[in-house]
């Protein structure tokens, strides 16, 4: 049964009724049009605000993450001051084994101050297995599948997810089909200032980022700085999508490392100092030297601003963390490459300082998840030989790591109701090859399972 709607708090209202006036008075501020003679494709949707349809004493916004072996992070906001940071949880739906403790937080950014926000770590937990949950001792029940220990594993990639109509879109098609992560290359909600908005994308994601782990990095949207006031930026971001740093080592939110089976991934920040004095460059430098390659075979890496582009759209913006960190991605043996920012779908060859490499990470542009500014459509012609596929359409995409030595990546563009699977590669991991043994990895093949 539907629970009746109930008023947002005074705060999040008076906001959100500033925030709809600039929608719909303002709509140059939130869509920019794009026009090519090459491609004739759909154009931005509206934008979804999401209201709160729950009473005061119910968790919302719910999402899980990650964090550490064998645990889950489940992140909550309440309207109610008093909900405990509690979660109850176990194997059968309403009867709860066991329950933990975690904190809560809460940030203001001018005139908005956000509601309680929750984060609570609960397990250790089993592989495999789905486990029921409740939120601050109250309704309604949630729940999640925890990955798998061991290989095969699915991971859905999508980055600048925002949350307009074409976002809904993808969400939907992604849960059309089974998988283990949820993996974000940075911008999330769009909100830009505007606060309600990441109270309005925590409600839209709710539903998927509550079953799945969803496992995110920061983009430009994210960093909301504030010249005097908030010079330090990411304010929501970091109250409201705790990621496992203080697990991996990092003293920073904004790039993190985890393991999950047979597979480590690191999220860097590319909008914090990269260069080599920096504490994320050295915290890079020590994560991947401890990457045992017999228990995790597959490294992949997320990050927001693409180092390899022919987009004429944020063309070199990723140049300078490329030259800094190039050269240990490469000396490590990273498998892939996953990047967002540029709203449009490309896939190059294996690459290592502007060069096809056999030995060099396979680079992977999506950041076509559904944001409101529309997409990239002006690519460079012709077309460099290391982009093998590139397309300006929303999608999302799916690395299916098989076993120790193989996996195959699809995208899947939205066609209106539908997903259309447009590409598709398989490659073999680096650290297998004979071709890269002693300084980097593998080979590149397309089409069919036959290759394997």
């Amino acid at each position: 049964m539907p629970i009746p709607p109930t008023l947002e708090p005074t705060m999040e209202k008076r906001w959100s009724h500033v925030f709809l006036f600039t929608i719909f008075f303002f709509p140059q501020f939130l869509v920019q049009s794009h026009a090519s003679p090459e491609y004739t494709r759909q154009p931005p949707r509206p934008l979804i605000f999401s209201t709160n349809t729950r009473s005061d004493s119910a968790p919302q916004q719910v999402h899980i993450s990650l964090a550490g072996k064998d645990h889950m992070r489940v992140s909550w906001i309440s309207s109610d001051k008093h909900m405990p940071s509690t979660v109850d949880y176990g194997k059968i739906s309403g009867r709860y084994e066991a329950s933990a403790t975690g904190h809560d937080t809460s940030y203001t950014y001018f005139f908005y101050s956000s509601n309680k926000i929750h984060h609570v770590t609960i397990g250790p937990l089993d592989p495999s297995t789905t486990y029921y949950y409740r939120c601050g001792g109250s309704s309604p029940e949630f729940s999640f599948r925890t990955p798998p220990s061991t290989l095969p594993i699915e991971f859905v990639v999508v980055g600048d997810l925002g949350q307009t109509e074409w976002t809904a879109s993808t969400l939907a098609h992604v849960a059309a089909e089974d998988y283990d992560v949820f993996l974000l290359p940075g911008d999330l909600s769009y909100a830009d200032t505007q606060q309600p908005l990441w109270d309005s994308f925590g409600r839209l994601v709710e539903p998927y980022a509550s079953i799945r782990p969803w496992m995110v990095t920061e983009g430009n949207h994210e960093i909301e700085t504030f010249p005097i006031v908030y010079p330090h930026g990411f304010r929501a971001y970091n109250a409201r999508w705790l990621m496992p740093y203080q697990e991996s080592g990092s003293n920073s939110n904004l790039y993190y490392s985890f393991d999950v089976a047979g597979t480590h991934i690191v999220m860097l920040g590319s909008y914090t100092d990269f260069d080599a004095s920096s504490d994320q460059y050295k915290w890079l430098k020590a994560d991947l030297a401890k990457v045992d390659r017999i228990k995790t075979p597959w490294i992949l890496v997320l990050l927001h601003a693409p180092w390899y582009n022919t987009n004429s759209a944020h063309k070199g913006e990723g140049e300078s963390m490329r030259k800094a960190m190039e050269e240990m991605l490469y000396k490590a043996q990273v498998d892939v490459v996953f990047a967002g920012h540029v709203h449009a779908y490309e896939r190059f060859t294996r690459v290592y300082d502007n060069k096809a490499d056999p030995c060099g990470p396979v680079y992977v542009t999506i950041g076509d998840g559904g944001n409101r500014e529309g997409l990239a459509l002006d690519f460079e012609n012709p077309s460099p030989s290391i982009s093998l596929y590139r397309e300006p359409s929303f999608g999302h995409g799916r690395l299916r790591i098989y076993n120790n030595t193989h996996a195959r990546w699809s995208w899947h563009r939205n066609n209106e109701s539908d997903s259309f699977q447009a590409d598709e590669v398989w490659f073999e991991r680096l650290s297998s090859s004979n071709t890269c043994k002693g300084t980097v990895q593998g080979q590149i093949h397309s089409n069919s399972i036959d290759e394997l």
